[in-house]
């Protein structure tokens, strides 16, 4: 189906890569891993011919229809989400102009005319709305979305849309780039259900580990300006590659004490008449070796001590008959709620249930209409919400932030910690006024990190990390000794963490004391979990 051959590609005098081969057949369940900045979205350009490869080939089969989701939504205008969702706002008509300019130029037996000539018959099928919507209710819209002007909803809403119309189209080769960025639990959930039996082949780039256990069986990891290949999912491929490293480290080291035994010889009887030709045996014997490289090591988990905040009471939240609702839409009514010291707690549920409206209650940015929310003896909170760009200081580059955070905090230190979140080299100069949103959004983590509040909300804290990034802060979370309550989308990071389930959804909190397994125990297993978080 996709075959690259001795590709090299360089950025800036840069190598990303060079006499990189694969090979993705019919049916396969791919991804591509290595670090931010190794070529992964290069590499995928390349094969869309967005890009063009310094030498080597791209070879596909002529009969075959790729579809590519990327990161960022495209600008939208007055199309509804049903209108992208079944690509009449502006995919058919781009296929309807290409077909024309074709035919027109007589190439209707090429590749490119049978690729847009399938796309067009999947996106005027006479069923395509009934296609659409469903599609559409498994990423979480609702009935009363579909008509809704794109531009209303957030970008995050629209790469559902555009999502949902590649699900649509069925390519042979469904092509997507961290395709869980903008999903919840519920929807990603389904999209992966509905993936592990998705009829052609899938080739993406993802940091969760989880979804990528669940689905592929071969990855492909750019690293040191190669690309290599391991057989099986994202935890066979980390287990294969550091049994790799061994081997090949034990290897180097092997080949060293011989090389070294053999110089010493030489040097040692190189001027001795009797043995000055078995020395010199000894140095060519050295020149023939195949010399074995000396292997990098495996990038590990960043690992530092998170300070520990002041202990706060027993009782840190308790909801006491909350109503809350949105105009004349009811949320909560009559909510009673406790959370207790050092718990773990993650918010689980469909978008839409309340998780981010309970955070954003406890946190005390929400408005409610009846009842208490109170906070117990000596808690401390602190809010990570995706949108906190607000919070730094516009003036203050990244290091700065870091360390008016946390004043008895060594510069060596606070370096190792922007440099496991991504910030590297001169990133820590610069202003936080010219930062992405990811790297805003890495930066308050931090900033949480170095001087934590004895109760921690965090919505979404996954978002923009990568997979090294994600068990770094794991590891942080682990050693924290205050109360967390958190949404995440990412089932590994929830396993990791949680030891207690709330179930929201219908303005019920249903409270499960043990962590994620457990709850899956309770209501059905990975099978019937979709349906848990949804009923």
């Amino acid at each position: 189906m996709l075959t690259i051959r001795n590709l090299k590609k360089s950025h800036g005098g840069n190598v990303l890569f060079e006499n990189a081969s694969m090979q993705v057949n019919y049916g396969e369940r791919v991804a591509l891993v290595g670090p931010n900045g190794a070529g992964k979205s290069t590499l995928f350009s390349i094969i869309l011919a967005k890009d063009e490869p310094d030498s080597g080939t791209v070879e596909r089969d002529p009969w075959t229809m790729v579809g590519f989701l990327p990161q960022e939504a495209e600008a939208v205008g007055d199309e509804t989400v049903l209108d992208i969702a079944t690509g009449r706002a502006t995919e058919v008509p781009l296929l309807e102009k290409t077909l024309r300019a074709l035919e027109a130029a007589g190439t209707v037996d090429g590749p490119e005319y049978m690729e847009a000539s399938a796309k067009h018959e999947a996106l005027t099928n006479p069923k395509v709305d009934a296609k659409a919507k469903k599609m559409l209710a498994g990423l979480g819209y609702k009935d009363g979305d579909y008509e809704r002007p794109a531009r209303t909803m957030s970008g995050g809403w629209v790469m559902r849309a555009h999502l949902a119309r590649l699900l649509v189209m069925e390519p042979d080769l469904l092509m997507l780039d961290e395709p869980t960025n903008h999903l919840d639990l519920v929807s990603l959930l389904w999209l992966q259900a509905y993936l592990k039996s998705y009829s052609g082949a899938v080739l993406l780039i993802s940091h969760d580990r989880q979804f990528m256990d669940e689905i592929v069986e071969n990855v492909f990891e750019i690293s040191e300006r190669q690309l290599f290949e391991w057989k099986g999912n994202y935890t066979a491929y980390l287990e294969q590659r550091e049994e790799a490293y061994e081997r090949q480290n034990t290897a180097y080291k092997n080949q060293q004490k011989e090389i070294s035994a053999l110089r010493e010889f030489y040097d040692r009887f190189r001027q001795v008449a009797s043995k000055a030709s078995q020395a010199m045996s000894k140095l060519k014997q050295i020149e023939r070796m195949e010399l074995v490289e000396k292997p990098i090591a495996p990038r590990k988990p960043f690992r530092f001590i998170i300070p520990q905040p002041v202990r706060s009471g027993a009782k840190v939240v308790a909801i006491e008959n909350l109503h809350m609702a949105y105009g004349e839409f009811p949320v909560y009514r009559g909510l009673n709620l406790d959370i207790e010291r050092d718990e773990r707690t993650v918010l689980v549920g469909p978008n839409g249930a309340g998780k981010s409206t309970l955070m954003k209650i406890i946190a005390g940015v929400l408005a409610y209409q009846k009842g208490e929310c109170r906070l117990g003896l000596n808690v401390k909170l602190g809010y990570f919400s995706q949108h906190r760009a607000a919070t730094l200081d516009p003036e203050k580059n990244v290091l700065q932030e870091v360390m008016d955070t946390a004043p008895t905090l060594a510069e060596n230190e606070a370096r190792g910690i922007l440099g496991s979140f991504l910030f590297r080299k001169d990133d820590i100069y610069k202003k936080t006024s010219v930062l992405s949103g990811g790297e805003k959004t890495r930066l308050n983590l931090i900033k949480f990190l170095v001087d934590p509040p004895n109760l921690l909300l965090m919505d979404e804290p996954t978002t923009h990390l990568d997979i090294h990034t994600v068990e770094s802060l794991i590891l942080a979370l682990q050693h924290y000794e205050g109360t967390l309550i958190f949404i995440s989308h990412d089932v590994h990071f929830i396993r990791k963490l949680a030891t207690k389930v709330l179930h929201v959804n219908n303005g019920t909190v249903t409270p499960f004391p043990g962590g994620y397994d457990y709850f899956l125990e309770k209501t059905g297993g990975f099978g019937n979990e979709r349906a848990a978080l949804t009923s």
